[in-house]
């Protein structure tokens, strides 16, 4: 039987590699990626990026189908993640004129990559 800490380091390797994924197709998408696993008082942001006018805060969640990976981002953890960009933007002068959104990046098995956008709906109240 395989023990807590075992299944823990392998659900870290999974996460360390599916953002390195992560990271190569926001490269290819013209993101530059600002900062990797920033801790907020509201929560750990897993990849900040900009690209043009945008400030990307993207989550990214792996799991063994997409479907399976979008349903695994709960409504707290989105208000979660609103609340950290917004805490993150109010403290930097740098970001004050960047358009900050949510985005999603989901990996799953033999499958490509899915971005969502905006992941979250209307943020205008940044």
């Amino acid at each position: 039987m395989i023990d807590r800490r075992t299944r823990g380091r392998a659900a870290f390797r999974r996460g360390r590699g599916a953002e390195r994924l992560a990271l190569a197709l926001l490269w290819l998408k013209g993101y530059r990626l600002l900062g990797r696993n920033l801790r907020t008082p509201f929560g750990e942001i897993d990849l900040l990026a900009r690209r043009g006018r945008v400030l990307a805060v993207i989550e990214v969640k792996a799991r063994p189908d997409l479907a399976t990976a979008r349903a695994a981002i709960s409504p707290h953890q989105q208000a979660r993640l609103l609340n950290a960009v917004a805490w993150l933007v109010s403290r930097r002068d740098d970001f004050k004129d960047l358009q900050p959104r949510c985005d999603a990046l989901l990996i799953a098995p033999r499958t490509w990559p899915r971005h969502l956008v905006n992941a979250f709906g209307d943020e205008t109240h940044f």
